[in-house]
Order: structure tokens, then C-alpha cells, then sequence
């Protein structure tokens, strides 16, 4: 074994293409890990075409939702990981441990966060070297195409609803229920949560139902959806998965005093809340980005033990530029993801 496959972008908004490499060897304190499947997320958009603060050096190679096994082992290693481990690896791709945030133990908020795809070569590829704090354990009951967009999507909407003020029995709402919402119903159901899918039309509320979702408001219809919403007595929380600045705002009106809404939708256009929307009612607006790696192995462990899976379309790695496209277009209905076997 000499060499490898990437799937590498050589300029900005250029084809993913595959290219081989000479395989890595792994520094001080990171493994190489035997890439078994890595998810499509469209936050890949960013390192495709530029867009992240300070830009990004091409030949880049995306995938920030990785899963596989440890293949080598560096120097310095923690003795916690050993040569075969099945681990993944999320958007927190390690962190500097040095700045503010993380002295203060936020590590997702570090001001050198080691993006997968940014910071080193993704997952997009035979094999990735990553640091040892990224790194987080699989269990046995997922399989390499359910583990690694639960890294990234699963943990994002994961996180978003168990650090949010809603207790078991509340009223939660999930705007969209796409590749990040349909995960986010099912988790809050598995939470407790009296739970509402929010979708633009009356054809999703079947499959909202199959997800466990106990009401569905369909956006589209006459009832505003903030209306609809306080008719259920108004929500505690409101998880906007939803990359739409204004179905985000049209569920601010819906939520209950000092309800919260939990923006995980990246949209670039701003929100139209108000200061009296938020002072009169104490709401708490939250933007919310995805976990740790100790966070990542929690959500992974949540969802093995209730049978909570993504629902994916897997391509092998030599199809990843359609499969990419296929996502961006929004012909994907959920998680497109990777396979190098």
C-alpha cells in the first residue's frame, strides 16, 4: 500500500475529482483512519466554492462526516484508541486548546477549530489523518453509513434539543424535515417532547407521522404557522432545521413565553424578529453548531439504543461529484453518503 484515493476540488467551484496520493503516515498525537464511509453535507458548499473567513488552499479535499477504523497510530498516542478502533469524526475536527473558549472549556467555540476539510484533508477520501481529541467510539450496532452523518447532522439537532430549556412533556417544534429534521423528530420523540413537524405541504405529514411527529402543520396552509402553533398552547422550542430565513421567522410568533428558538438552518439572509417580539415574551433566539467529539459519541450511543438511523443514499467514492451535485441540487431528500468499500 503506497498509495490512495481522494476525491480533491483543485479550484473554487471546481468538479470533485479523484486523484491518488501517497498515503500518510500519522504525527504526534493523530491516528490515520481507513475511511469507510463519509457523509455529503451542504455545508461542503463552503470549502467547494470559498466561501469560509480566510478562505481556503486548494487542492482541497471535503467530508467533515466521517466514519471508519483506525488503521496507524502516531506518537504520543492516547492509549485509549488502539489499531482497529471504529471511530468518527464530525465538523469538530479538534481544537487548538490554547484560545479563550477553549481554556474555558467550549471547545466547539474554539477560534482555531479544525474543520475536517479545512484545517487537513477530509473525509472524502481512503484515509484521513485526524488529531486523537476528535475522535469519537462507534458503537458496534451502527453500521459505517448510519455513523457518519449522525457526526455532523445527528449531533447538530441532537445537541440542539438537549441543551435547550425543554423538558420531557413540552411542546417542541422541528422546522423542516429534511436531511437534518427527520433526525431531529425522532430524537425528540425519543426525548419526551410532544412534538410538531413543521413542512411546506400536505404530502410530508404522512411521513412526518411515520417519524413519530404527534401533530404536523403544513406551511403552505391558510393558518399562519405561529397560529397553529399557539393553538397547541405555543411551542417551548422551536428547532429551526430549515435553511430559510423566512420560515424561521414565521415560528417566533408560535413559541410560548420565554420559549426558545434554536437556529441550526444556515441562511444568509437575516431573521425579521423584532426586539418587541422578544422583550414582551422573553424569547431566547440560539444559533447552535454541532458537538464535540464527546458530544458526537453520545449522540451516537443515544441513537443505537433507540434505533435511531439517518436515512441515506449510499454512492462509492468514485461517484462523489454527482452524488455532491445530486445534494446541492436538493435532489437528495436526506443524506447522501460515501463509500470507500
Amino acid at each position: 500500500m503506497s498509495t490512495y484515493r481522494v476525491a480533491q476540488v483543485a479550484a473554487a467551484g471546481g468538479p470533485l475529482e479523484i486523484v491518488e496520493r501517497d498515503v500518510p503516515q500519522p504525527g504526534p498525537g493523530h491516528v490515520r483512519i481507513a475511511v469507510e464511509a463519509c457523509g455529503i453535507c451542504h455545508s461542503d458548499a463552503a470549502f467547494v466554492n470559498d466561501l469560509l473567513p480566510g478562505g481556503v488552499s486548494f487542492p482541497v479535499v471535503p467530508g467533515h462526516e466521517i466514519a471508519g477504523r483506525i488503521d496507524a497510530l502516531g506518537e504520543r498516542t492516547n492509549s485509549v484508541w488502539q489499531v482497529g478502533d471504529r471511530v468518527a469524526v464530525g465538523w469538530f475536527g479538534g481544537s487548538c486548546r490554547r484560545c479563550t473558549p477553549c481554556r474555558q472549556g467550549d471547545f466547539m467555540m474554539c477560534v482555531n477549530l479544525k474543520v475536517p476539510g479545512w484545517a487537513y484533508d477530509g473525509g472524502f477520501a481512503e484515509y484521513v489523518i485526524a488529531p486523537t481529541d476528535a475522535l469519537a467510539r462507534i458503537p458496534d450496532e451502527l453500521a459505517p453509513a448510519d455513523a457518519a452523518p449522525l457526526a455532523c447532522a445527528g449531533v447538530t439537532t441532537y445537541n440542539g434539543l438537549r441543551r435547550s430549556s425543554a423538558r420531557p412533556d413540552d411542546l417542541v417544534a422541528v422546522l423542516g424535515i429534511g436531511g437534518l429534521g427527520h433526525l431531529a423528530v425522532r430524537y425528540a420523540v425519543a426525548m419526551g417532547f410532544e412534538t410538531v413537524a413543521i413542512a411546506r405541504g400536505s404530502d410530508k405529514e404522512d411521513f412526518a407521522r411515520q417519524l413519530g411527529a404527534h401533530h404536523y402543520i403544513d406551511s403552505l396552509a391558510d393558518t399562519p404557522v405561529a397560529e397553529a402553533l399557539q393553538s397547541l398552547g405555543g411551542a417551548k422550542v422551536v428547532l429551526a432545521t430549515a435553511a430559510n430565513s423566512g420560515a424561521i421567522t414565521a415560528t417566533a410568533d408560535g413559541l410560548s413565553h420565554r420559549g426558545e428558538l434554536v437556529v441550526v438552518g444556515v441562511d444568509i439572509e437575516p431573521l425579521g424578529i423584532n426586539p418587541g417580539q422578544l422583550i414582551m415574551r422573553g424569547l431566547l433566539v440560539r444559533g447552535h453548531s454541532g458537538g464535540t467529539a464527546q458530544e458526537i459519541e453520545e449522540t451516537l450511543s443515544f441513537s443505537a439504543r433507540h434505533g435511531i438511523r439517518p436515512m441515506v443514499e449510499a454512492v462509492p467514492l468514485g461517484q462523489v461529484d454527482e452524488a455532491y451535485r445530486k445534494m446541492m441540487d436538493g435532489a437528495a431528500r436526506f443524506r447522501m453518503v460515501v463509500t470507500t468499500h
